[in-house]
């Protein structure tokens, strides 16, 4: 166990579960994630053994099977998890936003449908936001969810049998072929007057669907993975709805109008969980560095006795240091029930900053092998770019952050 990025005032539980973690990882994980990423191949093993594990039902309340730990657990383990192979960690990420929604906002007939087999993995989550033109810009949506009303009213659909038609294109759907209930956030102004304002006219669809690719259910097509620089094995695919039926009791919460609110709750939650991935890349980074620097040699003498090399590695350790202290904070927040939107900002941002810079200079201490796919930095190097991006931008953060300090030091004139 490493010095750095220790947690305080852990219990004896949450240890355990870390340890057994940390011990999965450097079993089962790291001796073949590099081949298997570059192969770009679904880790079907790893997932089984995270199955047996239960971390699928990590943070699922114990009435629906699961273990009902804290934010805060879960971060720490996808800390670990992230060291060994940060696509791993995009597998179950994308599956507890879903099953967080279904427990902070579901009906009690969703969550009890849904949260036992999650807990098990049977049933297995991915979210949709995204679309091909609109990136960061949530409000522009523009997949819609249209009442279908046969003779009904909207609000006696759910009872009489009555459904939404959604149409629309989706984009960077983590999870896409593999997962079995898909989350989608759609426009849907019916019964809503002239003038409402974007984010009150969405409401989150929940959306059952085969494994696989092609059409997965009559009216979704999932065309195929997106080949991408990094992040390989976990599949990121397209989601295209044409004339797909969802009944009224697949609307999440049961109203309509307040998708919105409950995707920027669950992003709250994968916004700590980037910065967890950002934290746990950086230490594997940081490991790969100290370790090539005591065994690489020149000019007679370890690198690692070099000046510039332990100049690289204090500020490295203190990059990995600084960014799990703001990420433990940002899931305590979470965890007591606070608001936590500027920590969890703050936290994604500089995780992911900094896991680009320690990974670099990692890289740089690696010299010319740091380009070989031999070695593991070389992975490491074409990962940690989507840290940027992934849950918001480093901009998107920032335009966060400013506006919580805005309202925090209001200027009193």
């Amino acid at each position: 166990m490493s010095r750095l990025a220790q947690t305080a005032g852990l219990t004896d539980v949450q240890q355990e579960i870390l340890s057994t973690v940390r011990d999965f990882v450097d079993k089962e994980i790291i001796p073949v994630a590099t081949e298997l990423e570059h192969r770009d191949e679904y880790p079907t093993d790893i997932v089984e053994g995270l199955k047996e594990l239960g971390l699928f039902g990590l943070m699922i309340p114990e009435e629906y099977g699961g273990l009902g730990e804290s934010l805060l657990t879960y971060a720490l383990c996808v800390e670990e998890i992230a060291r060994g192979w940060m696509s791993v960690s995009g597998i179950i990420n994308t599956h507890f936003i879903v099953a967080y929604m279904l427990k902070q906002h579901g009906t009690q007939e969703q969550k009890d449908t849904f949260l036992p087999r999650m807990a098990l993995g049977e049933v297995r989550g991915a979210f949709s936001m995204s679309e091909p033109a609109l990136g960061s810009d949530v409000s522009a949506i523009s997949s819609k969810g249209v009442w279908d009303d046969g003779g009904t009213s909207r609000s006696s659909g759910a009872e009489s049998g009555g459904e939404y038609v959604l149409d629309g294109q989706k984009m960077w759907l983590t999870n896409g072929g593999s997962s079995t209930l898909v989350a989608v956030l759609c426009r849907s102004d019916e019964g809503h007057p002239e003038g409402t304002a974007p984010h009150k006219s969405m409401t989150t669809f929940l959306v059952e669907k085969e494994a696989g690719f092609g059409e997965v259910r009559p009216g979704l097509t999932i065309p195929g993975k997106i080949d991408k620089m990094g992040y390989k094995g976990v599949d990121t695919t397209e989601l295209i709805m044409d004339g797909l039926r969802i009944p009224a009791n697949r609307v999440l919460g049961g109203t309509t109008g307040r998708g919105f609110y409950q995707m920027m709750d669950g992003v709250e939650v994968g916004r700590v969980n980037v910065a967890a991935r950002g934290c746990g890349v950086a230490q594997r980074a940081f490991e790969l560095g100290v370790s090539y620097a005591q065994q690489r040699q020149t000019f007679g003498k370890p690198i690692a006795q070099h000046q510039a090399i332990q100049f690289k590695l204090a500020e490295m350790a203190t990059k990995v240091e600084a960014a799990h202290a703001m990420m433990v904070n940002a899931a305590r927040k979470k965890d007591s029930g606070e608001r936590n939107d500027l920590e969890a900002g703050m936290a994604k941002y500089l995780a992911s900053e900094y896991c680009k810079e320690v990974v670099e200079d990692a890289f740089r201490i690696h010299g010319g092998y740091g380009f070989s796919k031999e070695y593991e930095i070389e992975r490491l190097y074409r990962e940690a770019p989507m840290l940027l991006i992934g849950e918001g931008t480093a901009e998107i953060q920032k335009m966060i952050i400013g506006r919580r300090l805005l309202e925090e030091y209001r200027f009193q004139g």
